[in-house]
């Protein structure tokens, strides 16, 4: 038996990084597996990967800024599976031109605020009658260690928008609790994928980053998918309202210029 098994997650942007790590996971896990994401073809192909090892898998496109088409993907995940356990709402981006108050557009700000909160909003408002079907579930929001530790590297939209993720799963924890609904934030710190490639594009950038981290380097995508499968699972029965930091001890320590003590 899987620590999953039995179950049916919906993934959203699950396409490709942090998303799709997870959905594998959970299908190794016995998971029956949504697989959401605005970019089709990357979509199918996880799902294929995912029914080539054996899971159990289908590609539901949708995007998290339409009402109407989340929606439709929670029931087509149930018409698909008979149900829903699990809502991952990963979906979320920081586009480079996401900077410093200064210099951020309303454009950007409007953009970032419709995916990252309002987003995981409509997930939460469209998923959870079937969670209550379903006699419970886990909600699993990502934030990010920049709701608790300001970014490094301007990018004032999405630390803006992982404040507000965190601070409205704790509410949706407390309002759902009685009905067997848990609710918890996932807040991994710098993990090794390509939308942080994108702000370390030289060694000088990346050494600049590391200093910071305790651990002394960057986390891995299945790092983080392995904290997403205890939240799903049973086995985090009594945790609910959490800020689940996945961060190498990046907000737990205050690190200097010159790295942590030896």
């Amino acid at each position: 038996m899987g620590r999953l098994e039995t179950k049916v997650a919906v993934i959203t942007g699950s396409g490709a990084g942090l998303g799709a790590e997870a959905a594998k996971l959970f299908a190794q896990e016995g998971c029956a597996v949504v697989v959401n994401d605005v970019n089709a073809e990357a979509g199918q192909q996880v799902v294929g990967e995912i029914q080539k090892a054996g899971g159990k898998a289908v590609f539901i496109p949708g995007d998290v800024r339409s009402t109407s088409e989340v929606e439709a993907l929670y029931a087509a995940a149930r018409k698909a599976f008979g149900k829903v356990n699990v809502l991952y709402n990963n979906a979320g981006i920081s586009p480079g031109d996401d900077d410093g108050v200064v210099n951020t557009s309303d454009d950007i700000w409007d953009l970032v605020l419709d995916i990252n909160v309002k987003g995981v909003a409509r997930c939460c408002r469209a998923g959870i009658p079937y969670l209550r079907e379903a006699g419970g579930g886990s909600i699993i929001n990502v934030a990010s260690f920049v709701a608790t530790l300001g970014a490094a590297t301007p990018q004032i939209a999405y630390t803006a928008s992982k404040g507000a993720v965190l601070s409205m799963t704790r509410e949706i924890a407390i309002i759902h609790a009685r009905e067997r609904i848990r609710a918890n934030a996932l807040s991994p710190g710098p993990v090794r994928t390509a939308l942080l490639e994108k702000f370390l594009s030289t060694e000088e950038k990346r050494q600049r980053r590391l200093v910071h981290i305790p651990m002394g380097r960057f986390g891995e995508a299945r790092e983080i998918a392995q904290a997403a499968l205890f939240l799903a699972s049973d086995e985090s029965s009594f945790v609910t309202g959490a800020d689940f930091r996945v961060d190498g001890g990046i907000t737990a320590a205050y690190v200097t210029p010159e790295g942590p003590p030896r």
